[in-house]
C-alpha cells in the first residue's frame, strides 16, 4: 500500500483489504507495518501478542515453521494476521531495507498472500525492499484536490525511475475517509487513474471504518463491503502474472542512491498443505 500523503486510509485500506482476503480465501493472509514513523496497523485487530515486526527480524534465526512466527503475530476474526510496528518512532526507524528483505524471506515460505502497509514518503531504507519484492501495488487517494494529486504524483516517479510495468499493474483505491467536504467528484478521479493503472476501486465513507479502531467486517456498510470485494477479485487477478523479480541489491532502472518508492501486496507463494483455513 502506497502514498505520499498521510491521512488518506492507508492503513484502513491494508486491514480491511486483508481481513476481506483472509475471510473468502482458504491461503494464510498476513499484514506487516513497514511504517518508520510508528505505524497505527496494530490498532486494528486485538493484540494478542506486545511483539513488533523489529522483535520478529531478532528473531529470524529461530523461525522454522508457522508456529515460530505466530508467537509474533496477531489474528483478527477474519482471519488477517497482522504483525505491529513499535509505537516509539526512535525505535521504528531502525527497521531498514535489510530488515524488511529478511522478514519476508521467512514470512513468505509460510503466508502465501502478505500485503506491506508503507510509510509516508518515498526515501525511507525499507521502500528498497518494499518495491523490489512487490508484486502489485494499491495507490491510496482520496477524493480531494491534493489527495489525489499526491496519488498521480507517485505514478509519475514511479514511471521516471523504472517502474513502468509495475504501475501498469497497480491498482488504485479511491477512499472515503471523511463523510462531507468532498473537493472533486469521484468519478472523475477514478476516470483519471483508470487511464494509468489496471484498475481503480471507490470506496464510500464507512463510520466503522472511520474510528481507526479494530475492523469487523460485519460492521461495514454494505455498499464499502461490496467496494472491498471488489477490490479482493482486482488483486487475486493478479496472482495469475509472472512474478516480478529485480537485480540482486537494486530495483530495475534506477541507481542505487536514490531509492523512493512505494508499498505494496505480495502474493504467488503455493498455499500451506493441511492448513484448514480462517473461521467461516
Amino acid at each position: 500500500m502506497i502514498s505520499l500523503k498521510g491521512g488518506v486510509g492507508k492503513t484502513t485500506v491494508t486491514t480491511a483489504l486483508g481481513s476481506t482476503l483472509a475471510s473468502e480465501r482458504a491461503d494464510r493472509v498476513l499484514a506487516i507495518d513497514a511504517n518508520p514513523d510508528a505505524g497505527t496497523l496494530g490498532r486494528r485487530v486485538r493484540r494478542e501478542t506486545g511483539a513488533t515486526i523489529r522483535d520478529l527480524v531478532q528473531a529470524i534465526p529461530t523461525l522454522r515453521t508457522y508456529h515460530d512466527i505466530r508467537a509474533f503475530t496477531s489474528q483478527a476474526s477474519s482471519g488477517l494476521e497482522i504483525v505491529a510496528n513499535d509505537v516509539d518512532p526512535a525505535i521504528s526507524t531502525t527497521f531498514n531495507d535489510e530488515d524488511y528483505r529478511r522478514a519476508i524471506g521467512v514470512l513468505g515460505a509460510q503466508y502465501p498472500i502478505i500485503l506491506t502497509d508503507s510509510g509516508t514518503g518515498l526515501l525511507y531504507s525499507a521502500m528498497r525492499g518494499v518495491l523490489d519484492l512487490a508484486d502489485q501495488l494499491i495507490v491510496v487517494a482520496t477524493p480531494s484536490v491534493d489527495g489525489a494529486s499526491s496519488a498521480s504524483t507517485t505514478l509519475d516517479w514511479l514511471n521516471a525511475h523504472g517502474y513502468g510495468d509495475l504501475v501498469r499493474r497497480s491498482l488504485t483505491v479511491v477512499s472515503g475517509v471523511r463523510e462531507k467536504g468532498r473537493m472533486i467528484k469521484v468519478e472523475d478521479i477514478v476516470a483519471h487513474f483508470s487511464e494509468r493503472c489496471r484498475g481503480v476501486v471507490a470506496v464510500p465513507f464507512d463510520e466503522h471504518l472511520s474510528a481507526g479502531a479494530e475492523i469487523d467486517l460485519g460492521l461495514m456498510r454494505p455498499k464499502v463491503r461490496e467496494a472491498y470485494l471488489t477490490l479482493c477479485a482486482l488483486v487475486a487477478e493478479g496472482f495469475s502474472q509472472p512474478r516480478r523479480t529485480a537485480p540482486a541489491g537494486g530495483h530495475p532502472g534506477h541507481p542505487q542512491d536514490a531509492w523512493p518508492g512505494g508499498p505494496a501486496s505480495a502474493g504467488g507463494y503455493p498455499a500451506q498443505p493441511g492448513y484448514p483455513g480462517p473461521p467461516q
